[in-house]
């Protein structure tokens, strides 16, 4: 029996490894352990951990490696130590990680270094700022590649990796996107006592290169939407080193009526809400991914994903990006 370690730091990745974690788990040729960190044990960010416990996987640690904005060289030393720990305990022949957060680094770091196989999910994308730079270097220290795209294959050849080794398997979280288990549109808005008819979706996050900026830009953006006359549903940002000048931006929302704001949103409801919205604005990762497939247009801020969407947008027939 095999051990595979899947690690998820964020709401974000835990979408893109959940199925894969569920084939596995119900298959008796594995086992698997599932490392939580990151946003999923933060209150302020609706303590995600909830989801993860509510599918029901055999092997679950969690370990806190963040403290209020901390830095990112911190939070990776820390993730490292507490991971070195646990793969000692657990002896995996793999860990699985995905995309571009430092916990992803810190989980191939490890991998790596102690001769354990890591398996890397969407690697050789482009995204400009640090993201990127922690995306190749996560490729560089990976063994095996699953990629979304031929130009995400290309970029990790023209990189030096094996040819053998890299997978194109498409975007995983499309196994939940399409999923027939998603709930209704009313069963979501009900839940999440979303009372009116059409709405925009916000995800804003920070960009840790700009951060001497963010309180403005957040500011900026927050009276751009009250000037506007749509509803949004207002998603809190990622951790990542200003997110609270963007929460605390968003305080005036709180009391208006055309706003609902939320630490977070189980993923299957969040899919649900996306595929019926009238747009999406901000930075997310969401809007070139996940939006796209569903002809939902977007409206992106700033320069957080800029690259990614000139270079590698999967536009659907009625798709439409704006960059800002």
């Amino acid at each position: 029996m095999k051990k595979i370690l899947f690690l998820t730091g964020t709401r974000a990745d835990f979408g893109k490894i959940k199925s894969l974690i569920q084939i596995l788990e119900n298959h008796q040729a594995f086992e698997v352990h599932v490392f939580v960190t990151g946003m999923h044990l933060q209150r302020e960010y609706g303590y995600t951990l909830i989801e993860i416990e509510r599918c029901g996987f055999k092997n679950v640690h969690t370990f806190e490696n963040h403290t209020h904005e901390t830095t990112m060289d911190l939070t990776l030393a820390k993730t490292i130590e507490g991971l070195s720990w646990y793969i000692k305990e657990v002896n995996p022949d793999m860990i699985v990680v995905h995309g571009d957060r430092v916990e992803t680094l810190a989980g191939a770091i490890v991998g790596s270094l102690n001769n354990i196989l890591v398996a890397h999910i969407e690697g050789g994308e482009l995204s400009g700022t640090v993201d990127e730079l922690i995306r190749h270097s996560v490729s560089k220290l990976s063994h095996i590649h699953f990629v979304s795209n031929g130009n995400a294959k290309k970029r990790l050849l023209q990189m030096g990796e094996i040819k053998t080794a890299i997978y194109k398997i498409g975007s995983p979280d499309i196994d939940i996107m399409f999923s027939n288990e998603l709930p209704n549109l009313e069963v979501a808005k009900k839940y999440y006592e979303i009372t009116f008819d059409t709405y925009a979706i916000v995800m804003f996050h920070p960009v840790t290169t700009e951060v001497t900026a963010m309180k403005k830009q957040a500011t900026d953006f927050v009276t751009a939407l009250i000037e506007d006359k749509h509803n949004y549903v207002v998603i809190f940002p990622n951790n990542d080193l200003g997110s609270q000048a963007i929460i605390d931006a968003y305080k005036p929302l709180k009391n208006n009526e055309r706003f609902r704001v939320f630490p977070s949103l189980r993923f299957e409801y969040f899919l649900t809400l996306l595929k019926n919205a009238q747009f999406m604005i901000g930075n997310s990762s969401a809007g070139v991914r996940e939006a796209p497939y569903y002809g939902i247009p977007i409206i992106n801020i700033g320069t957080r994903q800029q690259i990614k969407i000139r270079k590698q947008l999967p536009k659907s027939n009625s798709q439409k990006s704006f960059l800002c």
